[in-house]
């Protein structure tokens, strides 16, 4: 086929998934119980045979399950991995079958706080349960199950997402062939948390959050608006800040001396806040963050037989890390290694140059997409998955 006679889009779109209609749903790791449970998802690729191709992304903490591709001709922009995954880039769908989620909790098509409760016919608000990384997982598993998928080629992610790729190994792993771990963590620190609680109360502390039940009224906009803020200086790094901003002055050439926005970074910032109310939940982020906090996979009792019956399984991990990222710096992923290599599991480490900080990952990278590439190709020699 010629490059003229190739479809401009690689084109997808948005499903779902429902279980536990008639209240057999999770039990969540807090002991409740929760159902139905919806999940949004999209696939790209085709599933071979044997079933033995499938790949699952796993998104970071305000992404969803459009990870590539677009919905229809107009839509705008492609998903958010776009640069990553489709025909002949780092996850090759014309050789994988890629499945992607919204997290349980989210608010892009799956069950989380803003959802309907059909026992009253309004929104969850607080009424959603607390979830964890491993709920989320759980989660994914029945999704997986009802494509028909026995063991996953591997499971991908990067930040919270490498958080499920790992919690997976942890909960399956006897379905799980391998693991690619981009700038994470096997837990957060003090630091981390502290980010994630400095965003929640600037949300619970907005006169409209109203306890969580604000879906009737107006949103804790400005609450939100500046958690996005927080989050989005811990995602980038003091050299990308340098290049992209210095001490340049926003549309002026000389202060104000007033509040009014005067610096470039301020305005950056206040785009991105602003732009973030309007396609996101509060509440989801207060959840995500929470669940990203709680995450420990070293505090399950069974922890060590996770390890042995992945070394059985003979799992292979992807452990990548950036030299900026500041909020999971490369010590942490260290880490993972070394738990990994201590009980004898193949383990691939890099440590990527990169001045852009901890969202390098989702950046356009030839370094990571050959990478990945050859990671996955190097678990069934030159075959096809």
């Amino acid at each position: 086929m010629s490059m003229d006679a190739q479809p401009r889009f690689l084109k997808t779109e948005k499903r779902f998934f429902t279980f536990g209609e008639k209240g057999k749903g999770l039990v969540l790791e807090s002991g409740a119980h929760f159902g139905p449970v919806t999940l949004a998802y999209e696939t790209l690729g085709t599933l071979n045979k044997d079933k033995s191709n499938a790949v699952l992304i796993c998104h970071a903490l305000t992404g969803d399950s459009h990870v590539a591709g677009y919905y229809g001709e107009y839509e705008k922009k492609p998903g958010w991995w776009d640069t990553m995954v489709g025909p002949g880039k780092g996850i090759d769908t014309d050789r994988y079958f890629v499945i992607c989620s919204n997290i349980l909790g989210g608010c892009m098509g799956s069950s989380g706080p803003s959802s309907i409760n059909p026992e009253t016919g309004e929104p969850y608000a607080l009424d959603f349960p607390l979830v964890t990384i491993g709920d989320m997982v759980n989660a994914q598993k029945k999704l997986v199950e009802f494509l028909g998928i026995e063991r996953l080629h591997s499971v991908i992610g990067g930040s919270l997402g490498g958080m499920q790729a790992l919690a997976w190994c942890y909960h399956y792993p006897d379905h799980v062939r391998s693991a690619v771990a981009l700038a994470t963590t096997l837990r957060h620190s003090a630091l981390a948390i502290a980010f994630n609680e400095v965003a929640r109360q600037a949300i619970v502390r907005d006169p409209n959050w109203d306890k969580g039940y604000y879906y009737s009224g107006e949103k804790p906009s400005m609450g939100l608006s500046v958690a996005r803020m927080i989050g989005h200086i811990t995602y980038l790094s003091d050299e990308s800040m340098h290049q992209k901003f210095g001490r340049r002055l926003q549309g002026k050439d000389a202060f104000s001396f007033d509040f009014d926005t005067d610096f470039q970074v301020e305005s950056y910032l206040r785009y991105q806040g602003a732009k973030f109310v309007d396609r996101f939940d509060a509440n989801s982020l207060l959840y995500i963050t929470k669940a990203a906090d709680y995450f420990d996979l070293s505090r399950y009792a069974d922890y060590q037989s996770a390890l042995a019956t992945l070394k059985k399984a003979a799992t292979k991990f992807l452990v990548v890390s950036y030299t900026s990222d500041w909020l999971y710096p490369t010590y942490q992923s260290r880490d993972i290694v070394k738990v990994l290599k201590r009980n004898g599991l193949d383990v691939s480490f890099c440590e990527i140059e990169a001045d852009c900080g901890h969202d390098a990952f989702l950046l356009p990278s030839d370094n990571l997409s050959g990478m990945i590439t050859g990671f996955l190709s190097g678990l069934h020699g030159k075959g096809r998955g």
